[in-house]
């Protein structure tokens, strides 16, 4: 019976975008493109990298994206910090038990938000991508119905544009606008799961690449262990301190590709111990 594989990308801001491309292009490195995998789960920064990837883009090009002035793309910047953000998600989590009323309650703070125009933020998301066709690889993104507060995954069937997906998923509540999508209004998957990595279930080999910490993660990964096997990639020192105190400010990101660069070579014999073992 022929393994099945999938790579899992979690949010993490723009200093998450650019760490999936460095360990992406420091794990091919070292003799390992695990791009080719059967199913990519992204979620937020690792929508934007998943539809690059399934679209075509070396994991060099990823990275080359990232680090060559020349090559990057235009980024805003956003008016409200994360520390300004993550208090006033913290304020609502501590109110609300519920995990879908929390999300609901998230959702409300996005759709009252004073930001930047929808159709300024989709071009930018639709700048970072390869392609506005959803890829032959099969591929999932998540985003949260900012009205109920239900988890929503779009594929290549779900009748929906690969950029108004990847804007839905990255659309960071409190900062970014919701994405319009069918009447519906969506936000940030990662006020789900920064991972999501239960979407797997059932997967033989996994690597999950976790830009930020996911609580959800552990007993996520412990579901797809129960019939195959996963190794999680989290960053480390130095790809923490080069994703500064704001990972949505786009000069972040040439340092965090590099440190994921030099993480991802580090990290082969671990990767392909599971990938490929």
């Amino acid at each position: 019976m022929r393994t099945t594989r999938a790579l899992v990308l979690g949010g993490g801001g723009l200093a998450g975008i650019a760490w999936h491309a460095g360990v992406l292009a420091g794990l091919a490195d070292g003799g390992l493109d695990v791009t080719d995998a059967d199913l990519l789960v992204g979620t937020s920064a690792g929508a934007t990298v998943a539809a690059q990837v399934a679209g075509g883009l070396t994991p060099e090009e990823c990275f080359a994206r990232q680090v060559d002035p020349g090559r990057q793309n235009h980024e805003l910047r956003p008016t409200v910090t994360v520390a300004e953000l993550w208090e006033a998600m913290v304020r609502i989590m501590e109110e609300h038990a519920d995990d879908v009323e929390r999300r609901r309650r998230i959702g409300a703070m996005a759709l009252a938000a004073d930001t930047v125009p929808e159709s300024v933020r989709r071009a930018v998301v639709g700048d970072r991508l390869p392609t506005d066709e959803w890829p032959e690889q099969p591929m999932v993104t998540v985003a949260v119905d900012a009205a109920t507060g239900a988890r929503q995954v779009f594929d290549r069937g779900s009748g929906v544009s690969l950029v108004d997906a990847v804007a839905a998923s990255s659309a960071v509540p409190g900062i970014w606008p919701p994405a319009t999508i069918g009447g519906a209004r969506f936000v940030d998957g990662g006020i789900c799961s920064l991972t999501n990595a239960d979407l797997v279930v059932g997967y033989q080999r996994v690597l999950v690449l976790a830009p930020m910490v996911d609580p959800e993660l552990a007993h996520q990964v412990a579901a797809v262990e129960r019939s195959g096997r996963a190794v999680v990639v989290a960053p480390e020192d130095d790809a923490l301190a080069a994703f500064g105190a704001d990972p949505l400010d786009p000069a972040v990101r040439a340092p965090s590709a590099q440190a994921g660069r030099r993480q991802g070579l580090d990290a082969v014999a671990t990767v392909a111990e599971v990938w490929l073992g």
